[in-house]
């Protein structure tokens, strides 16, 4: 993490995404998202707000990239990790395991943009989780659809990588006005009456 605060990890995810879904377009992108900064870690703010100002313009797929790179960003993640340690967390019962793998997506998010706040809290089965200061919902005219998919796809994809399966829904976004983005995390196998709160 640099002074910007942006995080390697999600200027390496949005790259590969874009190389993905717009391979066409990753010669203009790359204009930001150049191969030094990528490789010491220097893309800073203005540069990846500028790549997520022209993808927005790309229309359908914004959604399709940050999406991508929130999965690519929770899979690296947890392949970081020691193999001893994801083999502990997914011995866990579930509800230490929803608990440990949320705290984990949480600590990805501040990687990805330490600018950004997380807490959650799980009430009948559910976890409400809202993320503040978002570096994809900071824009100056309010957006018609939800921009903080990056964050949605990052906690399923790691909930999914340690066998607690799920579909995460933005609730709100700040990007159309919200005070923060609020995403629901259902989880069948927890009881309904357990209610926990972690910021």
């Amino acid at each position: 993490m640099r002074e910007s605060g942006v995080g390697r990890v999600l200027v390496a995810s949005l790259h590969q995404a874009i190389g993905d879904i717009l391979p066409m377009r990753l010669g203009f992108y790359e204009g930001w998202l150049n191969a030094e900064g990528l490789r010491d870690g220097t893309i800073g703010l203005a540069p990846l707000y500028a790549v997520l100002s022209f993808l927005r313009q790309e229309g359908a797929p914004y959604a399709a990239i940050t999406t991508r790179a929130g999965e690519y960003a929770a899979g690296w993640t947890v392949e970081s990790m020691r193999p001893s340690t994801r083999s502990l967390i997914t011995r866990l019962p579930t509800f230490l395991r929803v608990r440990l793998v949320l705290r984990r997506a949480d600590a990805l998010v501040r990687m990805s943009y330490e600018g950004s706040r997380t807490s959650w809290r799980i009430r009948q089965g559910t976890a409400e989780v809202s993320v503040r200061g978002s570096v994809f919902c900071s824009v100056r005219e309010p957006a018609a659809e939800p921009l903080c998919r990056y964050h949605a796809a990052a906690y399923q994809r790691m909930l999914s990588m340690f066998d607690l399966p799920t579909s995460v829904t933005v609730e709100s976004c700040r990007a159309a006005g919200a005070n923060a983005c609020v995403m629901s995390v259902p989880f069948t196998s927890l009881a309904p009456a357990e209610e926990v709160e972690a910021a």
